[in-house]
């Protein structure tokens, strides 16, 4: 009994050295983290900034390749309704003959490199094909006031709009993948 006695008698007392140990230890580690904010919160704006800049240039890299692939896909036809005076208007569509291939050029890299700022793989399928499905969105609306409502599921333009799905997909993925090639964090 006395053994217990000693050993509740002596808790108190250790339970009283452990505490003040933590909290000199405690003490410390506060104030290393204090020395050290500055340089931590000026990298975390940092972060915060570049993370900021990097968001909104993948918005405009997505938008401006939503506005490529809808005006790509309006059909020449209403292209020469629109534009009669321009020759070339039912072959380019709005664009000068000049710069048209670079515009098509546009259409295949513009996904390589949304999947590039991409930081997920998720991320850079997403916002890669995400242009290709509102543009082929609103071209299936406009399609079928004038064709029908299941203009969408006959074969052969099941297998176009399935081709341009899996094309920005993997101009996405391909885009992703180059970051390990790079090693852009």
């Amino acid at each position: 009994m006395k053994g217990v006695a000693m050993l509740q008698s002596s808790s108190p007392q250790s339970t009283q050295q452990t505490q003040q140990t933590s909290l000199a230890q405690s003490a410390q580690e506060e104030e290393s983290p204090q020395q050290m904010t500055p340089v931590s919160t000026e990298r975390t704006v940092q972060t915060i900034l570049t993370d900021k800049r990097l968001t909104i240039l993948l918005i405009s890299m997505v938008v401006i390749e939503t506005f490529l692939v809808t005006l790509a896909l309006v059909p020449a036809q209403l292209w020469t309704r629109v534009l009669p005076t321009v020759t070339s208007a039912a072959l380019d569509g709005p664009f000068p003959p000049g710069i048209a291939p670079i515009i098509t050029a546009l259409l295949y890299i513009v996904p390589a490199i949304i999947g590039f700022l991409s930081r997920g793989w998720q991320r850079a399928l997403l916002f890669a094909t995400l242009p290709a499905w509102i543009g082929l969105g609103l071209f299936l609306i406009a399609a079928t006031f004038k064709v029908g409502a299941f203009y969408l599921v006959s074969v052969d333009h099941v297998t176009a709009n399935v081709s341009v799905l899996e094309l920005f997909a993997a101009s996405g993925a391909i885009g992703w993948l180059g970051r390990s090639i790079f090693k852009w964090k």
